[in-house]
């Protein structure tokens, strides 16, 4: 791949992930500064919403009637201009229906822009995370300039720079390599989107076991993003420290930690293997949340900075490595629908349900998403014990046999 390629898709990636990094550690304390806390839950549940009706508009519309970077640069614009008109509906439902479009339209990008890079690449292990780490560091830039520059995380100010940084990334879409259907006049079903024809080649219990769990840790991103920044600025508060006063800038450090991580994954899977990589992955969230809750009654920011730091670990060690899990243990002729699937699970179903789950407690325990330092201590503890009673389930039952595809496919 040329080099110059490599900087244009770079430049993609750098700009999909800004537009998510603006408002995805902002939204729920500006909402608080709009009267809309007790919503945050539902303002998070869009994007999972999204997710899973993501995989049918790509299978059915996009991935077989139209080219990658057209539809790229089309969904982008609405998403962009979706997102500079939510401030001046704050505090109406149309806020929320704003963000949903916004939702509808970014979601599938995700997957766009995977596949439109590697389209372009002749060796795909070593030329995309190149492409990929620009959208980590994408997100890592948006919290500096919000949270550390412009110290705006309360005010509509992310809602503004992300959409902006839409348009621009629809505009430069249609500057990209031309990207033709994938699957143009090809016959796809619903079953094949949702990998369940797949499913049935699959013999053994776990990797059921692995999806499974794979959703169920998901629901842990479902109470971080939506409830870490509200926590984190009432830590600021309460405790009168020195951070977090705009804490998309101290939640970025998590970003940034996964650039070290994912390198870290070959070194860690030849010395412990896919069960004890997902397991760390899992035992990484239950040390997340406890220090989250230790620190909410002792006032200590390193167990929070702690807390933050591991995020390459949460994510890395188990949503990464379980995509290589799923790349050893599939066909080709499946891997694609099998790969789809675990992000339905995951960010779809599994984030949906983290979202409603904490957004329930939080509602119900204080008042326009804001809980006192004591709740919040119990929030975080429930949360912890849950993820470690689902890592002791996985330990006992699910069994790396290391056995290679045409072990396990049929």
């Amino acid at each position: 791949m040329k080099q110059g390629l490599t900087f244009r898709l770079g430049l993609m990636m750098f700009a999909q992930f800004f537009i998510w990094g603006t408002w995805a550690p902002t939204l729920g304390n500006f909402m608080t500064t709009i009267n809309m806390g007790e919503s945050i839950n539902w303002a998070y549940s869009l994007g999972p919403i999204a997710a899973i009706i993501a995989p049918f508009f790509l299978g059915m519309v996009a991935d077989r009637f139209f080219d990658s970077e057209k539809v790229l640069g089309v969904l982008c614009l609405i998403a962009g201009v979706a997102m500079i008109a939510m401030p001046a509906a704050a505090g109406s439902s149309m806020f929320l229906t704003l963000l949903l479009i916004h939702a509808l339209c970014y979601f599938p990008t995700l997957g766009l822009t995977a596949s439109l890079a590697l389209t372009h690449m002749t060796d795909s292990e070593k030329q995309f995370p190149v492409v990929r780490v620009w959208g980590t560091i994408g997100w890592v830039a948006a919290g500096l300039l919000i949270g550390k520059m412009l110290m705006a995380d309360a005010t509509s100010l992310p809602l503004y720079l992300g959409g902006g940084a839409s348009i621009f990334l629809g505009l430069y879409s249609f500057t990209l390599p031309n990207t033709p259907p994938p699957s143009k006049n090809q016959k796809t079903s619903w079953r094949e989107i949702l990998g369940l024809d797949a499913l049935k080649e699959l013999k053994t219990p776990s990797f059921m076991v692995f999806l499974i769990a794979a959703m169920l840790v998901f629901i842990a991103f479902g109470t971080y993003f939506p409830y870490a920044p509200t926590y984190l600025s009432q830590f600021n508060g309460e405790h009168e420290v020195s951070w977090f006063a705009n804490p998309s800038f101290e939640m970025s450090f998590g970003q940034a930690s996964e650039i070290i991580f994912m390198l870290l994954i070959p070194f860690f899977f030849k010395r412990l293997g896919v069960k004890w990589m997902l397991l760390l992955g899992m035992l990484a969230w239950v040390v997340r949340f406890t220090f989250f809750a230790g620190a909410a009654v002792n006032g200590a920011v390193w167990m929070i900075l702690v807390g933050i730091i591991i995020h390459g670990i949460c994510f890395d060690f188990f949503f990464v490595t379980g995509q290589i899990y799923i790349d050893k243990r599939t066909s080709p002729a499946i891997r694609g629908q099998v790969q789809g699937l675990l992000v339905l699970l995951t960010q779809g179903v599994g984030f949906f349900i983290g979202t409603q789950i904490s957004g329930a407690y939080v509602n119900s325990h204080g008042e326009n998403g804001i809980l006192s330092m004591p709740v919040w201590q119990t929030f975080w503890t429930y949360f912890a014990i849950a993820t470690a009673v689902f890592a002791v389930i996985f330990f006992l039952m699910f069994r790396d046999d290391g056995k290679g595809v045409e072990e396990v496919v049929g």
